[in-house]
């Protein structure tokens, strides 16, 4: 299904001399270009600029991109856009990497957000490094770090573990591997899995661990549900669920540190690094708010 863009206050038609989508010098290679993931206005000048210029667009999904083309004023004049997916990868590739080899310049955009990130367009990256041709990127969008930014969980380490394997006992023993990782936890879910993932979350993870849902980010009915995992299983149970989720769960917090083995590690990183970069290590080591690692750092430091 063709992403449905929340297009807000549509520009006027048709590309003009100061307007998005103006044709610029292209370097050969392949470009990888970020799309919304729900705000149409979020796409990039830079991004604009390569769909108007490249010599040859690519996309996981075609009507996607002519439909964000249109929004914006970028024409086609003439070119085609081939469609590459999970599908249709295998045939694609070399269609796709021959127009490379010949020296013209490639777009390729995902169906929402950056490519790449759970997306069908790796193994084309990869296939163009091999050969050692350009790769670019065209940064935007990406539903990982934007969910990350309204979670209010720790963003310092984070870890995109994408989908979890859709059978119950398989999700279960996959989210044991995560478990004690030391970092926020991120997954994309779908909301008929959402409930089954939750409840599995609850039970290997633990109820207590704190979490975040973030639902239709950037769009019209865009939500954020923020709680333990226990509470947003308990929330979600029996509701109908709708539209894109990203699903992130805090890091699992270890026995606390005691005043002596604190010391003992902030002594040791001081040593080496500044306070900044000691307390960074030390808090993330421990699993300690940095805040209360920053003050026994400056009271160890004048006591020195």
């Amino acid at each position: 299904m063709a992403q449905e863009f929340e297009t807000g206050d549509r520009p006027p038609k048709g590309p003009t001399a100061d307007a998005p989508g103006r044709l610029v010098p292209l370097a050969p290679g392949l470009h990888f270009i970020a799309t919304p993931i729900g705000a149409a206005r979020d796409i990039t000048l830079r991004a604009l600029d390569i769909l108007r210029s490249a010599d040859l667009l690519v996309a996981e999904d075609t009507r996607s991109l002519r439909h964000l083309m249109e929004i914006h004023g970028v024409p086609l004049e003439g070119r085609r856009v081939l469609a590459y997916h999970d599908h249709n990868g295998a045939q694609m590739r070399p269609r796709v990497m021959a127009a490379l080899q010949e020296g013209k310049s490639v777009a390729y955009a995902s169906e929402a957000g950056t490519p790449l990130v759970a997306d069908p367009g790796f193994q084309l990256g990869r296939a163009a490094l091999a050969e050692d041709l350009p790769v670019f990127s065209a940064p935007g969008p990406s539903a990982v770090l934007a969910a990350l930014t309204v979670s209010g969980l720790p963003s310092d380490r984070f870890l995109f573990a994408g989908f979890a394997p859709n059978a119950s006992m398989a999700r279960q023993k996959w989210l044991a591997g995560l478990r004690d990782i030391p970092a926020t936890l991120i997954f994309y879910e779908s909301p008929k899995r959402i409930q089954g993932m939750l409840r599995d979350c609850v039970k290997i993870l633990g109820e207590s661990r704190e979490a975040a849902l973030c639902r239709e980010l950037t769009k019209k009915f865009e939500e954020t549900r923020r709680g333990t995992l226990g509470s947003l299983a308990d929330g979600l149970e029996g509701a109908s669920v709708k539209g894109e989720i990203v699903l992130l769960v805090d890091r699992a917090q270890g026995p606390a540190a005691g005043p002596e083995e604190l010391e003992a590690m902030l002594r040791q990183a001081l040593a080496q690094q500044s306070l900044k970069d000691a307390v960074s290590e030390v808090s993330n080591a421990l699993g300690l708010p940095r805040r209360d690692v920053y003050q026994a750092a400056l009271a160890l430091e004048k006591s020195r």
